[in-house]
C-alpha cells in the first residue's frame, strides 16, 4: 500500500499564499537566523514591503505583544540594511487563540486567516491585494497542488535570477571609452595649442555664457587644468562610468552624462560667479547620482554597498571640494542633483514605473528651468 502525503488545511493556505506573493506580487523570501514557524517575504516596490506568514500558535495577549516587539526589532534591522524608513509590514497569523484580540502597531498591520475566506474581512487586503482570492483558486489538490506551486515558484526564481544576472553581468563600456578618448584628445589639443588659449575659448564662464556663448556650458567639461586633473577624472570616469553604463545602458548613460554637464555648468555659473570652470567632475558626480538611484532600487541585491561605498564616495568628495578653494564644488552639486533627477526620469532598464519616471522628468525640467531663469533672467 502506497504511502500518501497528507497536507493539512493550514499547509494548503500557506502554499497558496506563498504562490500568490512570490509569483504574482514579486515578493522574495528573506533569510533570517533564529526565526522558526514563520516566513518573511520582501518587495521594496510594494506598499507593504514586508509580508510575514506566521504559523506558530499565539495563545494570549502577552505573546502577541512580544511578537509585535520582536517584529519591530527585526524590521528595524532590515530598514538599516536597505536604507529605508517606516517600512510597512503585514503579518498574517494562521493560528491564534480564541481570546486573543488582534491588533497591530506603528507600520505593522495584522490579520488572522483561519480559512481563505477570512482574507476579505480586512480592508488592507481589499485595498492592496484585491485580486488575491481569484489567484488562490486552484484545480489541483494535495500532492498535485504542492508540485504545481513548487514548480511555479522555481520557474519564477529562475526568471528572476536570469534578470539579475543580465543586469549585473559586465559588458564592454564603449561609451565610457569614447568619453575618455574625447577628454584625452582635448587635453592634447590644450598642450599643442596652448592651455590659456583653449581655456579662454571653451571654459565654462558665466559672463561669457550670458553673453551668448552657450556652448561653454558643455565644452568646459572636456577641458582640464593639468595632467593630474585629467588623470584623476579619467580614472574616476572609468570606474564609475563603466558601472553606470552597464546598469543603465548606453543611450541612457550618455543622456545622464550630458544632462549632468548642463546642470553642473548652470549651477556653477550661478554661484561660482567670476571664475573659469573646467573638468569632467561635474558629469562624474552626475553618474554618482545615477548610481545612487540605481543602488537604492537594487539595495536588496547590493547589500550594504549603498551605505558603505556609494554614499561615502559622494560625501567625502563633496567635503574635499569645500575644503579646496580651487575645486568648483557647485559644479559637483549641480551634476549630482541633475544626474539623480534625470536617472529617475529615464528609469531603469528592468523597472518600468511610468509614474516615477514622469515625476523624474518633471523634476529634471523644473531644476533646469530654475537654473536657466536664475542665470539669464534673474541676474542682470
Amino acid at each position: 500500500m502506497d504511502n500518501q502525503i497528507v497536507f493539512s488545511d493550514k499547509d494548503t493556505i500557506i502554499m497558496k499564499l506563498l504562490h500568490y506573493f512570490i509569483t504574482d506580487k514579486n515578493y522574495k523570501p528573506v533569510v533570517l537566523k533564529g526565526i522558526e514557524d514563520e516566513i518573511w517575504l520582501e518587495n521594496m516596490d510594494s506598499d507593504y514591503k514586508i509580508i510575514r506568514i506566521v504559523t506558530h500558535y499565539i495563545h494570549n495577549e502577552e505573546q502577541l505583544s512580544f511578537d509585535l516587539f520582536r517584529t519591530k526589532k527585526i524590521v528595524k534591522s532590515i530598514e538599516k540594511k536597505i536604507v529605508s524608513f517606516n517600512v510597512n509590514t503585514l503579518s498574517i497569523f494562521l493560528n491564534l487563540g480564541e481570546n486573543v484580540s488582534l491588533h497591530g502597531d506603528s507600520h505593522i498591520d495584522c490579520i488572522y486567516v483561519d480559512t481563505l475566506k477570512d482574507l476579505q474581512k480586512y480592508s488592507v487586503i481589499k485595498d492592496f491585494f484585491p485580486d488575491i482570492n481569484k489567484k488562490l483558486v486552484f484545480n489541483e489538490k494535495g500532492v498535485e497542488l504542492f508540485l504545481k506551486i513548487t514548480d511555479d515558484i522555481q520557474n519564477k526564481n529562475k526568471k528572476e535570477a536570469a534578470r539579475i544576472e543580465k543586469i549585473f553581468t559586465m559588458k564592454k563600456p564603449i561609451i565610457t571609452y569614447i568619453l575618455i578618448a574625447l577628454n584625452v584628445i582635448v587635453f592634447l589639443l590644450q598642450i599643442v595649442l596652448g592651455n590659456d588659449y583653449m581655456v579662454g575659448l571653451f571654459a565654462t564662464y558665466g559672463p561669457f555664457v550670458r553673453a551668448g556663448e552657450y556652448y561653454r556650458l558643455f565644452t568646459g567639461a572636456f577641458l582640464h587644468a593639468d595632467i593630474i586633473h585629467i588623470a584623476f577624472n579619467m580614472y574616476a570616469l572609468y570606474v564609475i562610468g563603466s558601472q553606470a553604463e552597464n546598469f543603465f545602458g548606453k543611450i541612457k548613460y550618455l543622456v545622464i552624462y550630458i544632462f549632468s554637464i548642463l546642470t553642473s555648468s548652470l549651477l556653477s555659473i550661478l554661484l561660482n560667479v567670476n571664475s573659469f570652470s573646467v573638468g569632467a567632475s561635474g558629469a562624474i558626480f552626475g553618474l554618482l547620482g545615477a548610481m545612487l538611484y540605481f543602488g537604492y532600487n537594487f539595495r536588496v541585491y547590493l547589500g550594504n554597498t549603498l551605505v558603505r561605498q556609494i554614499l561615502p564616495i559622494i560625501i567625502v568628495n563633496l567635503l574635499f571640494g569645500f575644503l579646496m578653494p580651487s575645486v568648483d564644488n557647485y559644479a559637483h552639486i549641480g551634476g549630482l542633483i541633475g544626474g539623480l533627477l534625470i536617472s529617475i526620469g529615464l528609469g531603469l532598464r528592468v523597472k518600468e514605473e511610468k509614474g516615477q519616471r514622469l515625476n523624474g522628468i518633471i523634476l529634471s525640467l523644473l531644476f533646469v528651468g530654475f537654473l536657466i531663469f536664475m542665470n539669464f533672467f534673474y541676474i542682470k
